[in-house]
């Protein structure tokens, strides 16, 4: 068999497994199984239909950026989609107070007018910039300690609790879908450098963020069209082994197919399930990387959003009194993909039970990467199980947990193929 004829399995059809199989059909042969009966995995536009009209409205995937989504940007270049711009504004509404503010701009930041003679609120947003300019040196100077965590920094530097609780722990909470009790023992170094790259260090010059135009599915089909033909849908399979010159995928119908390699472009956990011969080195790294289940719903009943329209953000975060609790965040879909309606669609996670049922439009459920010391750890010992034993590991968990990450860790999959993007990202 030539080079050019060699077939590959890639397991997994999200936005790494897609990404991964555009590229590697350049050269090669390619194969995507999918268990579920669609392609996408967290890029999921829905069609909603209300008052005689039809919205195409974004449940997973949703913005990026111009400055910290290099690959994907290169991607959508490639197959020609464009992109339309979007706000990105976050609030917090404390459930127990009723304090909220949206920090978007001054007007929206005292949406609440008696902040404004709030002594407690004018330290917050002095916190906030002290916080800033500390994170930012520290990340200048690479002067991070070991093993250190968000929680361990703000306690030696004096952050009042009010500003954790009411500012950078929900803003982690809300970009992770983490808890504020996960989001204290977050690693700092891994914080500090992402909210660095991505602008959140700045109270101006933040990146301009996008969203896809009619939806983030518009993506999908001209990104799958060279393999569009290779997809297998509800596959079914029962556990992969690997062999001196082959690859045998075992179907839980008893059938099997061989291939020369596999790229597993799945999460980590369902990777780690299908390896019936999994390495001691695979079993360690990938069993260090595990994920929460994130309820998501798509609903129309604004209480879920702060009590003053001025105070709505883009994402607008819910604070109860269980620090435990995932992410209670609700994504205003209106304002992220600029939608004209009477009625506000909202995308909530971890709250279906405080949403009027009569204003539940679809629900679905998540998986996202947990970051810990431990996965991060993990992170670092990817080539010992990436490349190796005709077996290749692709998913956002190797990074940040974004889409860009998917993009990227596919991409460096592929270079190991010499397979590229078009424009390849500097860097």
């Amino acid at each position: 068999m030539t080079q050019s004829m060699k077939k590959i399995a890639i397991i997994g059809s999200g936005i790494s497994g897609l990404t991964t199989a555009y590229l590697l059909s350049k050269k090669y042969q390619v194969s995507v199984f999918e268990k579920n009966d669609y392609i996408g995995g967290h890029t999921a536009t829905v069609d909603v239909e209300k008052s005689g009209r039809t919205y195409a409205i974004d449940t997973g995937f949703i913005v990026f950026n111009n400055k910290t989504y290099p690959n994907f940007l290169a991607l959508l270049s490639e197959i020609g989609i464009g992109k339309q711009a979007t706000e990105m504004s976050f609030s917090v509404h404390n459930c127990n107070t009723g304090l909220e503010y949206n920090g978007h701009n001054l007007n929206t930041l005292f949406a609440q007018r008696r902040n404004i003679l709030n002594p407690k609120f004018w330290m917050l947003v002095k916190e906030i910039l002290r916080f800033n300019k500390a994170c930012k040196a520290i990340f200048s100077q690479n002067s991070y300690k070991v093993d250190y965590t968000l929680g361990a920094f703000l306690k030696d530097n004096g952050f009042s609790d009010f500003f954790a609780e009411h500012y950078i722990l929900p803003m982690g909470a809300a970009i992770w879908s983490s808890s504020l009790t996960e989001m204290e023992g977050f690693e700092f170094r891994f914080f500090v450098q992402f909210f660095h790259n991505h602008g959140l260090l700045n109270i101006a010059d933040r990146p301009q963020w996008y969203v896809i135009p009619q939806g983030s599915r518009s993506y999908l089909a001209p990104l799958c069209q060279p393999f569009k033909d290779n997809i297998h849908l509800n596959a079914d399979i029962s556990h992969i082994e690997r062999q001196a010159d082959s690859v045998t995928l075992s179907f839980n119908d008893g059938s099997t197919q061989i291939f020369d390699e596999v790229v597993l472009a799945c999460h980590s956990d369902q990777a780690l399930g299908l390896l019936r011969d999994a390495s001691e080195d695979e079993q360690q790294v990938l069993s260090a990387m595990p994920y929460s289940t994130n309820s998501v719903v798509l609903h129309t009943d604004d209480s879920l959003l702060p009590v003053r329209k001025k105070a709505w953000a883009s994402w607008n975060y819910q604070l109860s009194e269980d620090r435990a609790k995932a992410a209670s965040v609700t994504y205003n879909m209106n304002i992220l993909q600029g939608i004209e309606s009477n009625d506000t669609f909202c995308v909530t996670l971890n709250q279906k039970e405080a949403i009027n049922p009569d204003s539940i439009l679809r629900e679905f459920t998540y998986h996202h990467p947990i970051f810990s010391e431990q996965s991060i750890k993990a992170q670092q010992k990817r080539s010992l199980i990436c490349g190796h034993n005709r077996t290749h590991f692709a998913g956002a968990y190797w990074h940040n947990g974004f889409h860009e990450d998917g993009v990227r860790s596919a991409v460096e999959v592929a270079e190991r193929f010499d397979c590229f993007l078009a424009q390849r990202p500097k860097g």
